[in-house]
């Protein structure tokens, strides 16, 4: 009976557990690989345990070129859809205007449109306009679908943000710009900032749409994809669980700032407050 009442108290629980854990398992597979020497380049079992692989990252040099090539994709791209994005989302946000309801259909368009049409459709609008591909014609197309990540995220940030506080600046003689600085903006950068670090995981793991558009120009993925013919090297296991630890370090720091903001928060809200002279 204890077990039982036991279960039926914790299986919600439960349940989420083993589903993180079946989301973690090929994530701590190619973390235990990042640490394996394969007996050949077209084995994947675990056959001897090194450190060579994190000591020369690199060891590959066509492969380092693909991941300094795409953090510069990405981070072009995070930068050029974050700031179009933020600002889109305000005025469907703060604005009314004519088309608004048009114009947030067409936000979820690229979300929900399949990546095998968009990559061939704009790889017809590149050949059709005489633009080479390259560089930048994928920084471009990483841009139009990043986009409308942005604007949901930050869209999100902004329904759930109390326009009292705004309006409570305003009544103590803030400019407009004092306000957006000193509330507004210090209450959505986190949506932002989740925002960006989506548009970044994104811009650097697409391959569909970047294939379509790359011309000559290799990608991280398109490396991987193209060695898997041959035996990945073991190095792409060290790339990809650095990169899923940065990812993991960024979200705790916000975390953790998050929780501490809203302890100092209450921790003034509950403080006894002086009394006044009379």
């Amino acid at each position: 009976m204890r077990v039982s009442r036991w279960l039926a108290d914790r299986w919600v629980m439960i349940v989420a557990l083993l589903v993180l854990g079946y989301l973690a398992l090929p994530i701590l597979v190619v973390a235990g690989l990042s640490f394996n020497r394969p007996s050949s380049r077209l084995s994947y079992d675990f056959n001897e345990f090194t450190l060579d692989n994190w000591r020369q990252p690199c060891a590959t040099s066509d492969m380092c070129d693909a991941v300094v090539r795409s953090v510069q994709i990405g981070f072009i791209a995070t930068v050029v859809a974050t700031v179009l994005g933020t600002l889109m989302a305000f005025a469907l946000v703060r604005h009314r205007f004519r088309g608004r309801s048009g114009v947030n259909v067409l936000i979820f368009l690229p979300m929900a449109t399949p990546e095998l049409v968009m990559g061939t459709s704009l790889l017809a609008l590149f050949v059709s306009a005489g633009v080479p591909q390259g560089f930048w014609t994928i920084v471009i197309a990483h841009v139009m679908f990043c986009v409308s990540f942005v604007v949901v995220t930050v869209k999100a940030r902004l329904a759930g943000m109390d326009r009292r506080l705004e309006e409570a600046a305003m009544d103590l003689y803030a400019s407009e710009w004092q306000t957006f600085r000193r509330i507004t903006l210090p209450l959505v950068l986190p949506g932002i900032v989740a925002a960006a670090l989506l548009a970044f995981s994104l811009s650097f793991d697409d391959f569909i749409i970047t294939n379509f558009n790359a011309g000559t120009t290799v990608t991280f993925p398109m490396y991987v994809w193209g060695a898997a013919q041959r035996g990945i090297p073991p190095q792409v296991n060290v790339i990809g669980t650095a990169m899923f630890v940065i990812a993991l370090l960024l979200v705790g720091l916000s975390s953790l700032r998050g929780r501490r903001a809203r302890r100092a928060n209450l921790l003034a809200r509950t403080a006894p407050q002086p009394r006044r002279s009379s």
